[in-house]
Order: C-alpha cells, then structure tokens, then sequence
C-alpha cells in the first residue's frame, strides 16, 4: 500500500453535512495538523435539514480550535457540472471522498428521479472533475472514494457478502445506482488511470444520524407512544456499524489508493479497489431494539416502566429489503490492519444520549 500522509492536504468531501460525511470532517480536523477541506452538500429536505446544520455548526465548532487548517463549505448540488468544475478549478483537491448521495432503499421506490440526479449524474460528474484535474501535465487527484453500499448485494443467498460475489441482481433502484458507480468508476480508472476506491458500507448508525433509519424511526415512535413494526417477524440481521468505525476505516483507505501499474501489454491496468466496510458479526433485529429499548430508558428518554411489549408488532418483510446483511471484511483487515469494533450497546448508548440533548427530552 502507498501511503499518502493527509497532511497539508486538499480533501473535496461532498455530502458533507451528511451523516459520515460531517463526522468524517470532524475526525480529519481533529487528527491532522493541517489541512483544507472543502465540504459540497445541497442540504435537501429528504429528513429534517436542522440535523444537517446541527453537524454543520459541530464542524465550525470544530474548525475554531484548529487554526492552522482550512474549512470552505459550498451549499450545493454535485448534479451541478459547472459547480463541481469550479470546485476543482478553484481548490484543486488531492483527494476526492464522495459520499453525497440520494440515500435510501424504500424512498427509490416513490421518488427515483432524486437517485438518478445525484447518484448517477453527480456521481459523473466527479469523475469528469478528477478525469480533467490531469489535464496539462497537472498532478491531478491523488485518490477518489466514494460510497457504495451493502444493498448492491440484492437478494444473494451466500453470506458473508464478498466483494467477489457477483453483485448484477439489484433489487432497488438505489442499489442499481450503486452498482453504477462501482462500474463507473473502473470505467474511468482504467481509461484515465484514476486510483479509485469504492466502499460498500453495512447499516451505519450512531449519533445524530438519519432519521429514515430503523433505529432512528423506532426512537420517535416509541416516544409518541406508537407501535413500531419489526420487519421479517424479527429475524431479520443486519451488519450494524458505528459510524466511527466506518470513518476511521474511510480515513485510512483515504491514504491508501490503489496502485497505478501496467500490464504486460503495457497499458494501465485499472487502479481500482472495492471493499466492504461491516461489523462482521450481524445481530438480530429483536435483539437491537431490546438494546435500543434499555439504552432510551437509561438516558431517560423512555420512562423507566415503559411498557414496550405493547409497542411492537413483528411483520412481514418489506418489497426491496433483504433479511440478512453481512460483511465479509477480510480484505479491509489484511490490507489495513482495521476491523470495526464498537460493540451495539456502546453505539446505541451514545445515540439515546445524543438524542436526548438534541431533543431536549
């Protein structure tokens, strides 16, 4: 693995005021003794925009007690070609981590033109910007990440999901768009030789995350006192990851890019890696809100004798979902030495208690 050092670097980071995307931004200010990160984010109305901003201002608070690096926010749209190329010409970043995406599985199925916009034609559109960042001899981009996801891996039956498994049965249009942007991006890491890494990450949770997430919808309905539906009658397991891990795991791929080698007929061959991002060990969707349930109760969101037996109906599966998501990460742990470790109790702890404050329970 070449190592790229991160420092004094200029990292274009888009979906910045997302949920990895902040915390991204908060763990590179927080660990690198210099550097210039320029964060895109539309900051759309698909959930509610005061969580976007909450990160958005953790950032500033952030940014304050770093005065040797450099934060430039862009409220924008990556589907803006002539915005993305003027991010570019501007600020010439070195490393590009794209995670701006249209996210969410159920919400293709009523809102797809969404997907196509950012996921597909944003997603060209940062690889055009890298793609011509080399133009006139220049050095150009460094290394592209981007975000795929778990759902590539549709309804396969063999699990743990390996990024070697033949992943062509998408069963949304979300994961179609992901799909896309892994065979996107080989496409222009072997035409204009551009290192490009993709990462499918597993059922990222934590504080301040999405509210269109299960554990983030379960939390608000139980506070009003409505009944939450456990999907697959409970047996449904998902690779749940704290989003600290996910980013510690994006930072080192981040310094790592693929290798840019010939073949033996002398032509490129395409500096291009996938790798999953998971626990490693998926849980029970009735065994995660059980822990979900006792770590409200402890940071007082729900009531101590909360009745919770009367909120919960087990359901049958929902079109486009898939009962078990599970990572195998080996690849990510014998080429960076990294394994997510947070366990569920921990990151569920720090959720309710984000919560609260936010809320003001």
């Amino acid at each position: 693995m070449q190592n790229i050092n991160l420092n004094n670097k200029k990292v274009l980071v888009t979906g910045a005021a997302g949920f990895i995307g902040s915390n991204l931004v908060l763990e590179l200010l927080r660990t690198q003794s210099s550097i210039t990160i320029i964060g895109i984010d539309n900051l759309n109305d698909y959930y509610d925009v005061s969580i976007k901003e909450w990160r958005l201002s953790e950032i500033e608070k952030e940014v304050s007690l770093h005065p040797e690096s450099s934060w430039y926010f862009v409220k924008g749209s990556i589907s803006d070609k002539a915005l993305i190329e003027k991010i570019f010409e501007e600020h010439k970043p070195d490393i590009v981590v794209n995670l701006a995406a249209q996210a969410g599985v159920r919400y293709s199925i009523t809102n797809p033109d969404a997907y196509i916009e950012s996921n597909l034609i944003g997603f060209y559109n940062i690889l055009e910007a890298c793609r011509h960042s080399y133009d006139n001899g220049a050095k150009g981009v460094e290394h592209l990440v981007y975000a795929s996801s778990s759902s590539v891996y549709g309804s396969n039956k063999k699990v743990p999901y390996s990024t070697d498994d033949k992943v062509d049965n998408p069963v949304s249009l979300y994961a179609a768009t992901k799909k896309s942007n892994e065979l996107m991006a080989h496409a222009y890491s072997k035409l204009y030789n551009i290192p490009s890494t993709g990462l499918r990450f597993f059922t990222v949770y934590g504080p301040a995350g999405r509210p269109d997430m299960a554990y983030f919808g379960f939390t608000n309905k139980l506070l009003k006192g409505d009944t939450i539906q456990i999907f697959n009658y409970g047996n449904c397991k998902r690779d749940f990851t704290y989003v600290d891990d996910i980013v510690e795991g994006v930072k080192r791929v981040m310094q790592a890019p693929p290798e840019k080698k010939n073949g033996e007929d002398g032509l490129p061959i395409p500096p291009y890696k996938v790798y999953n991002i998971g626990n490693n060990q998926p849980e029970n969707l009735l065994d995660f809100v059980t822990i979900l349930q006792e770590e409200l109760i402890r940071a007082e969101v729900l009531p101590a004798d909360y009745d919770f037996e009367a909120h919960k109906e087990l359901v049958a599966m929902q079109p486009g979902d898939v009962p078990v998501t599970y990572a195998d990460t080996t690849p990510l742990e014998q080429d960076f030495g990294f394994k997510p470790s947070t366990n569920l109790r921990t990151g569920l702890r720090k959720f309710a208690e984000w919560y609260k404050k936010f809320y003001q329970v």
